[in-house]
């Protein structure tokens, strides 16, 4: 229920409850009694109405208090249910980047060997260089 109609509810029952009590009152005032007997309906009247009023607001109280906490529990569980999925989405994220760094450092490994390799061709290359270069200076 809305709390517009809550409201709407609410001011629906104080009135109908003030209504009542007026007319309870009203319909005592015309009986023929005598200022005692009167006086003495009027209080028990007026006595089992509020009686009924405080029955009525306690039962209103606990069923917004039921409300209040059945919200508030739902609430609970909504955000654990997001912190449960934001870990679980938080660990693929950390397993995807451990793989990726796995990766990156097994083709830096190949790189490196690749490189080395080429170095290793550049210098024998450049020793046969200057050794092709002696010899022929020493032709000269």
């Amino acid at each position: 229920m809305s709390n517009e109609g809550k409201e709407y509810f609410k001011g629906l029952m104080v009135g109908s409850i003030i209504g009542g009590a007026v007319g309870a009152v009203i319909a005592l005032l015309f009986a023929p009694k005598s200022g005692k007997e009167l006086r003495q309906d009027i209080a028990e009247k007026t006595s089992e109405l509020y009686q009924k009023a405080s029955n009525y607001l306690s039962d209103i109280q606990q069923k917004v208090d039921q409300e209040v906490w059945e919200t508030v529990n739902e609430g609970k569980q909504r955000a654990q249910n997001i912190i449960e999925s934001a870990k679980a989405q938080a660990q693929k994220i950390l397993e995807n980047a451990e793989k990726i760094i796995e990766e990156a450092k097994e083709k830096a490994k190949t790189v490196s060997e690749n490189v080395e390799g080429k170095i290793e061709q550049f210098k024998e290359a450049a020793k046969a260089g200057v050794e092709a270069f002696k010899s022929e200076f020493k032709q000269q």
